[in-house]
């Protein structure tokens, strides 16, 4: 039996003020929960209208369909829903090649740039202080399962990027082919923004600025998407290894 004021604290999760309060996020589906359960993430409660997680140790409340829905961040809820505490914040680890994101907005975006990174063995994401928040349902539900696996970082870029010894790339549209330049091993690639891109502030810091080119005929693609570019990117870093 879930009760109205529990009800009513998982819907606030759907928004970041409720989660930075009560530290908690949530996650719908059997393999995003089952992939968080195996994972450092700390488990509250599970919410299930079918027998889904019947192991005795798993703290597990039956609910109705309806009462799923009122909790659920989805269109249509699944058939499960959990809450999870938020892990602690982490520092950076300095040295290795390093993706950072500045100022990316959209959850469906990060998700799956998290997801990226999982893929081609990235360990952390760090994320500017206005890149979307980690815990945002639609950010949990994209990464499905991947952010167990890449730490992601938030921080001061500026300052950050102003500290560090590694070399600082950045992808433009006027930069060099990506394909015909020479890559660091242990490098710095930032990100921007889906409509304005790298930040001024940001950019001021870059030291080789770097562009995916375009080989249509008419060439008049205004941009990629930011995760597209990314996984682009990330393969050719990777190639190189």
């Amino acid at each position: 039996m879930v009760s109205k004021n529990q009800i009513k604290l998982i819907a606030s999760l759907h928004q970041k003020k409720y989660r930075d309060q009560n530290g908690l996020f949530i996650a719908e589906g059997f393999k995003v929960i089952n992939e968080l359960l195996h994972s450092d993430f700390e488990l509250q409660n599970i919410y299930q209208t079918t027998a889904l997680f019947s192991e005795k140790q798993l703290p597990v409340t039956t609910v109705s369909e309806t009462d799923l829905n009122k909790m659920s961040a989805l269109k249509t809820a699944n058939n499960c829903l959990a809450v999870f505490k938020m892990a602690p914040e982490q520092a950076i680890a300095p040295q290795g090649f390093q993706l950072v994101l500045d100022d990316v907005r959209d959850p469906g975006n990060l998700g799956t740039i998290i997801r990226l990174c999982d893929w081609f063995g990235i360990p952390q994401l760090i994320c500017s202080l206005q890149t979307a928040d980690l815990y945002n349902p639609k950010v949990v539900q994209a990464t499905m399962g991947s952010m167990t696996r890449v730490r992601v970082i938030y921080t001061d870029l500026s300052a950050y990027l102003s500290s560090t010894n590694l070399p600082i790339m950045g992808t433009f549209m006027d930069g060099v082919n990506v394909y015909a330049t020479p890559l660091p091993k242990e490098g710095i690639l930032i990100l921007g923004n889906e409509a304005n891109g790298i930040s001024s502030a940001v950019e001021a810091l870059v030291q080789q600025r770097l562009a995916i080119p375009r080989f249509g005929a008419v060439q008049k693609t205004e941009s990629l998407n930011v995760a597209t570019a990314a996984a682009i990117f990330l393969s050719e870093m990777r190639r190189r290894d």
